[in-house]
């Protein structure tokens, strides 16, 4: 390793330890502040899902309420994330503010993307599902802290899921692969994103699968459209 990577690295090391140490910073202070409005959103997540919950510990709900806090505060951070992680891209990197401004922008329309689709057609339809289960003799019971872990979840994973043509992007500007990388294991994407569906939606019917691995799939495809354009450029 010569002594212009080398010192790529320090930097990059330094970079990201004042970078870890601002998010924790910042994730507990937002956590905190947040807690004093969870039970108003908690609130409106019952009301959008249409559900009664319940609690079997004189602390679940408590403890509920700082899970819900801390999702919402990941949520709410996630732009001064990206907008670190682009600096990084900048500063440490070397790569051009255009490209960054680029990226930037990709990523929030991406992340906010996800979890809005989640929040708003996924959760619902899988909700809606997994209720269907219940009979005369079969009532459910959901408790508040499984209730903020389940939707919790789904909504940052599915924001995070939908980053995938960004980082197809990065790394073919990395020259770590290019298009005709992706192309080639196309099929085996497609096999891997039907795993992930299957194992990642809420409930295990078709639709559902459908519903987060067609997005995917054309995730996919669109990176492989955004890979060409970078090697072509």
């Amino acid at each position: 390793m010569n002594q212009s990577a080398v010192q790529t690295l320090v930097r990059l090391l330094i970079y990201m330890r004042r970078f870890i140490l601002e998010t924790i910073s910042g994730f507990v202070l937002l956590t905190g502040v947040i807690y004093w409005f969870s039970p108003h959103i908690l609130s409106y997540m019952q009301a959008r899902f249409e559900q009664r919950l319940a609690f079997f510990g004189v602390l679940e709900p408590i403890i509920a309420l700082l899970k819900l806090s801390s999702v919402m505060a990941l949520l709410l951070l996630a732009p001064w994330i990206l907008v670190r992680i682009t600096q990084a891209l900048t500063s440490v990197l070397g790569l051009s503010r255009k490209f960054a401004l680029v990226f930037l922008s990709s990523a929030f329309i991406l992340f906010y993307s996800g979890a809005t689709f989640c929040f708003f057609i996924t959760l619902p339809f899988g909700i809606n599902f997994l209720l269907d289960y219940q009979s005369e003799h079969l009532k459910p019971v959901i408790t508040v802290d499984k209730f903020v872990n389940f939707t919790g979840l789904f909504i940052l994973s599915f924001g995070t899921i939908f980053q995938l043509p960004l980082v197809m992007t990065m790394l073919c500007r990395l020259k770590a692969c290019t298009a005709k990388t992706f192309i080639k294991f196309r099929r085996y994407a497609v096999l891997f994103i039907a795993v992930m569906a299957a194992l990642l939606t809420p409930t295990p019917d078709i639709v559902n699968m459908a519903m987060m691995g067609l997005p995917l799939y054309i995730l996919y495809e669109i990176g492989i459209i955004t890979a060409k354009l970078m090697d072509t450029s």
